[in-house]
């Protein structure tokens, strides 16, 4: 099987070049990322779904998804549409062959809902409100990493580890690192590298 293509799976913050997940892009070949969506759509899950679906499917060969903050969530409901689509060859956000390809995924610090945001993060019941919830808690059909913080102001630690146990992913405690983010001191995140050689010498 030939390396696994990282694709980047951004949260809701909008061009960061400061942030890890664009700093591993821009010294990485063959990374891709999902863009992000119009202004109008930029709290639409059904639109972020559909954009995960879209940048899977014109991969040629396996991914790996790396997803950051709302990122993880919008992964998890783009796998429930995957599964909810009855029709073979459908296209878009439901179209199971974009799944066949994922071999894995980091995902990273999800915000919990919740939890009241600080400024300037947006409501977390606004998010609710435009269908994020209920998160998805289906085991994942692919091998995962849940990556969290203790000290995450957007999330806690417990409904975090919640999640690695519905979706099956191996909890990674990453102590007190905020939201991983630059706001949290973190620009490159070292640790990447190292999750990313497991799922590579697994295909």
């Amino acid at each position: 099987m030939s390396e696994p293509t990282v694709v980047i799976v951004p949260g809701l913050r909008g061009d960061a070049p400061d942030h890890w997940q664009e700093r591993f892009a821009a010294r990485s070949s063959g990374t891709t990322t999902v863009p992000f969506p119009a202004a109008d759509d930029w709290h639409d899950i059904r639109v972020r779904a559909g954009l995960i679906g879209e940048t899977v499917a014109a991969v040629d060969g396996p991914v790996v998804l790396v997803a950051h903050s709302a990122g993880v969530l919008a992964t998890v409901h783009w796998v429930r549409s995957c599964a909810n689509d009855s029709q073979a060859d459908a296209e878009g956000p439901g179209d199971g062959r974009a799944l066949v390809k994922v071999v894995g995924a980091i995902l990273v610090t999800p915000p919990d809902l919740g939890v009241v945001w600080p400024s300037p993060h947006p409501r977390s019941a606004d998010l609710s409100a435009a269908g994020w919830e209920p998160v998805p808690r289906n085991r994942l059909p692919f091998p995962s990493v849940l990556a969290v913080s203790r000290d995450d102001p957007l999330a806690r630690y417990r409904a975090s580890a919640g999640l690695a146990e519905a979706w099956g992913s191996r909890l990674v405690d990453l102590g007190d690192v905020g939201h991983l983010n630059p706001a949290s001191g973190f620009g490159d995140w070292p640790m990447l590298d190292e999750l990313l050689a497991e799922f590579s010498s697994a295909t």
